[in-house]
């Protein structure tokens, strides 16, 4: 069995996972992933770019086989099936899991949501958060848990953007119910992953599905109470949603699925690209230097606006390598219902073909030194289609990236002009993989605040 793997706070090389170097069977599969999917994943992903795995497994990390299957003849493929038996109840069958005309219809239905021109609203709601982000890590006592302050920070600007301005449910309410709420959909069962049916019992339904029947209760609550408020101008996301579905109706209990759809993937992929991006500052005190100055240059004392954001190349630069090294949806798959061929390969009905992102983002086939951290890669040429893929790709790739990038990027900004991040003497843990990928352990570094 694979062991955590911790990393020194004095090396400069970026903290890494421990991959399987033996096979693996499939009860041992089952029960590692449960644990941490990193460990199922061949260590010969990172060096080839396609591997046939046992029964009818294929790891996939060919950017053409990717492109084809994600955009191309395989774009029908469903998820598989056991990522909708862990998040089913949790999310519903809103666009996260729905399939065909269901989701075609739901994707439509949302995709104005996320249109660059509502994002200048949102970064103003962003910027706030940063503040007190900022603020927070101040406060911390000259060292900081950043595992444990991004999602803070996330939570805040589900808080504001989505269950914001309603008077009969407080924001303490709120964010109580979706930490018990995350924690109840990352607990990954055994019997899911092995593929057994639906019928057979879980160990996770001896858990109570409080967290989420709650969390669903106030979706409900808040949106209705929004609904009754009738605002002419949107002030945020919530507000954008339910214009939306003024035009174009849905039944409560679908809005509600979405609703934490959005929540789930956005603070998600959020809060730990913030703690992995704000690690890599640390360990390379240079480069948060420079970004510092671009941020200062961009937006001075002031809050950070959508328009500053464009002048930040090398911080998103940054927020998108932080993205290659430590991909949130560093694992996902497909399911095929055809017998499809893609480059002497054939891939049967009934295959399972899982796309190691992780493994994919630090491919020695594909990218030059993989393991080192090198934000340039992300100032010049795009990599080629199917190589860089946090988010996906093809036509269900994340309704949601440029909002996700954009938050991470305002949120990051707001603290490092304010706060000077380091080294502390703590190790680092290794990622581990549940329903994200997220450090396995505190995070600790030191802060103090940048002088002027």
């Amino acid at each position: 069995m694979n062991q955590p793997v911790i990393h020194s706070a004095e090396t400069r090389e970026p903290a890494s996972a421990a991959l399987a170097t033996k096979p693996i069977g499939l009860i041992a599969f089952a029960r590692l992933a449960g644990k941490n999917m990193l460990w199922v994943i061949p260590d010969e992903t990172k060096h080839q770019t396609y591997l046939r795995g046992p029964v009818n497994i294929h790891w996939i990390c060919d950017p053409e086989m990717i492109t084809e299957i994600l955009i191309g003849q395989g774009r029908t493929f469903p998820k598989a099936k056991f990522t909708k038996d862990i998040l089913g109840s949790a999310v519903g069958n809103g666009l996260m899991l729905s399939e065909g005309e269901k989701w075609k219809v739901q994707r439509h239905r949302y995709a104005p949501l996320f249109a660059a021109r509502n994002l200048p609203m949102l970064v103003t709601h962003f910027a706030k958060t940063g503040e007190e982000f900022a603020q927070q890590a101040l406060e911390g006592g000259g060292e900081i848990d950043v595992a444990r302050l991004s999602p803070e920070a996330t939570l805040m600007n589900i808080s504001r953007v989505m269950f914001s301005g309603t008077e009969t449910v407080a924001p303490p309410v709120i964010r109580a119910g979706l930490k018990r709420y995350f924690e109840f959909i990352s607990f990954i069962s055994l019997f899911d992953l092995m593929g057994l049916p639906s019928w057979v019992p879980r160990r996770k339904w001896l858990k109570s599905k409080e967290p989420v029947t709650s969390m669903r209760d106030l979706a409900r609550q808040v949106i209705e109470s929004r609904r009754s408020e009738g605002r002419e101008e949107p002030q945020d996301f919530l507000d954008l949603m339910i214009e939306t579905l003024e035009e174009d109706v849905e039944d409560i209990e679908t809005t509600v699925d979405n609703l934490l759809t959005f929540v789930v993937a956005g603070h998600e992929t959020a809060a730990n690209t913030m703690a992995w991006g704000l690690y890599l500052l640390a360990l390379y005190p240079e480069v948060q230097a420079v970004l510092r100055e671009e941020v200062i240059a961009a937006c001075g004392d002031g809050p950070v606006t959508f328009e500053s954001l464009q002048k930040m190349p090398r911080l998103l630069a940054h927020v998108r390598e932080t993205l290659r090294l430590y991909p949130a949806a560093a694992f996902f798959a497909r399911d095929a219902n055809a017998e499809l061929t893609v480059k002497g390969v054939t891939f049967k009905k009934g295959d399972a073909l899982f796309f190691p992102i992780y493994s994919l983002h630090r491919n020695s086939e594909l990218w030059e030194a993989p393991e080192e951290y090198r934000a340039e890669r992300f100032l010049g040429e795009k990599p080629r289609r199917g190589q860089f893929i946090p988010f996906g790709d093809g036509p269900r790739i994340c309704i949601g990236a440029q909002y996700a990038e954009t938050e991470i990027t305002v949120l990051m900004a707001s603290l490092i002009r304010r706060v000077d991040l380091s080294m502390s003497d703590k190790p680092i843990p290794e990622p581990v993989l549940t329903f994200t990928m997220r450090p396995g352990g505190p995070m600790m570094l030191r802060a103090k605040p940048v002088q002027g």
